[in-house]
């Protein structure tokens, strides 16, 4: 090597050190295609701006698609991802696996403590936070106030099912194109079997018994399910079996839906003048009961996770912080308002004077406190969750037995063939995993 050539190398070589920490990171982010998540994406400069040797790849994927993909991968090892967008059903069990990456270190300045209770223990196992809430969420009732006084109605705080039939027949007109209540259709066990199952503990239901039993053709189901037909049938919108949050939430925003029962994070975004045609219109409410003492809504959390496959686990770490952050809810307070803000993670919040005037933030919370993890039926269960069951084997079972439901609404099969098929491969299932 000519001296020439040794020289370039050694100051390539001392360039290189010089400049290695700020040699770019790139943070593969997978996450849903939702109201809050698109928000994140167009406030992401304000962290690159602070971060400016981290760059941030977006994979941005409907619900159902995202479930897949990102389980695919982490089960894999694939190391697509370095931060995934997961639900409070995955965190247990890929922790359980060693697929996640422990958040424990986070910076005291985050404050762990800050976030709900109910919240953080979804997101803990052995007391370690394996994943960071970006929102939290129950359901609830939203409701058309204007079409309610219309029909000589008033909406109760914590409504039964047969109020909430009552006013959706007073309210549907399907002549204009208004349909009294919208409900999730669509096949998934994310999206139709999350909110049967909650509606399901409200009629006595459960997916089985102490015994690991399938109980999805008793007459706790067949109750469920029918009122679940009964509804959609005589006041839905047609096509419901394609219907999941993203449809219904249109539908809604258009003016087309008297109640819409779903995640109490669609508020603000019903309520959005931007974006919806009726945001002055817009009540609140609990989830229905059936006068068992259980209500039909659920707890979840979008959370932000880092899979163990990851090869940029500090840069996603401080990307996580930044997005989970107190300071990410003041940004987007400043930029879109309150009313806008990821719901449901942090005490603070809920202690905040501004957001105390968010004409959803109360009912938000008292939902989210409503549900009951650990006892979400009537019965005994031998099973956490409330629109879910928090075992691996769940998410498949569930898928399968949201086609056969979907397929009973499109009108393809009667309830009744539904359950009868949903419990014998629950059964066959549930035997194949040793239950």
């Amino acid at each position: 090597m000519s001296l020439r050539n040794s020289l370039l190398t050694a100051t390539a070589l001392t360039c290189a050190t010089a400049f290695g920490a700020s040699a770019q990171t790139t943070v593969t982010i997978a996450t849903v295609n939702n109201g809050d998540m698109v928000r994140m994406q167009g406030l992401a400069d304000d962290f690159t701006a602070a971060n400016p040797d981290i760059t941030l790849e977006w994979v941005t994927l409907e619900e159902n698609v995202l479930r897949q993909r990102v389980t695919q991968d982490i089960a894999a090892n694939g190391g697509q991802f370095d931060v995934m967008t997961i639900g409070t059903y995955e965190v247990p069990i890929w922790a359980a696996q060693d697929w996640l990456v422990s958040l424990n270190d986070l910076p005291a300045e985050w404050d762990a403590d800050d976030i709900l209770p109910a919240i953080r223990g979804g997101l803990t196992v052995d007391g370690e936070l394996y994943a960071a809430p970006f929102y939290g969420e129950s359901s609830m009732v939203m409701y058309r106030t204007d079409l309610m006084e219309q029909a000589g109605l008033e909406m109760p705080e914590a409504p039964t099912w047969d109020d909430i039939k009552a006013a959706a027949e007073a309210m549907t007109d399907k002549e204009n194109e208004i349909y009294g209540i919208c409900l999730r259709g669509k096949a998934g066990w994310g999206e139709n079997m999350a909110f049967l199952t909650a509606m399901s503990n409200s009629f006595g239901a459960r997916w089985f018994d102490e015994n690991w039993t399938a109980q999805l053709d008793s007459e706790e189901w067949a109750s469920t399910v029918n009122y679940y037909m009964d509804l959609m049938n005589n006041y839905g919108p047609p096509g419901a079996s394609t219907n999941g949050f993203n449809e219904n939430l249109s539908l809604f925003q258009q003016g087309k839906c008297g109640m819409w029962i779903d995640a109490t994070v669609a508020a603000s975004f019903v309520t959005n003048p931007t974006d919806s045609t009726v945001a002055d219109k817009v009540g609140f409410a609990l989830a229905p009961d059936n006068g068992l003492g259980k209500r039909g809504n659920w707890l979840w959390a979008w959370s932000l996770a880092i899979p163990a496959g990851s090869d940029a686990t500090e840069a996603a770490k401080k990307f996580v912080t930044w997005a989970t952050s107190k300071e990410y809810t003041a940004l987007v307070a400043e930029n879109e308002g309150w009313a806008n803000v990821p719901p449901g993670t942090r005490t603070s919040l809920y202690e905040n004077a501004d957001y105390a005037k968010v004409p959803f933030a109360e009912m938000t919370l008292k939902s989210i406190n409503e549900a009951d993890p650990n006892a979400p039926s009537i019965q005994p269960v031998p099973y956490t969750g409330v629109q879910f069951v928090a075992i691996p084997e769940f998410a498949g079972i569930a898928t399968q037995v949201g086609q056969e439901i979907s397929a009973a609404l499109a009108g393809q099969q009667s309830v009744e063939e539904a359950l009868e098929k949903a419990q014998a491969l629950t059964v066959d299932e549930m035997e194949a995993a040793g239950y």
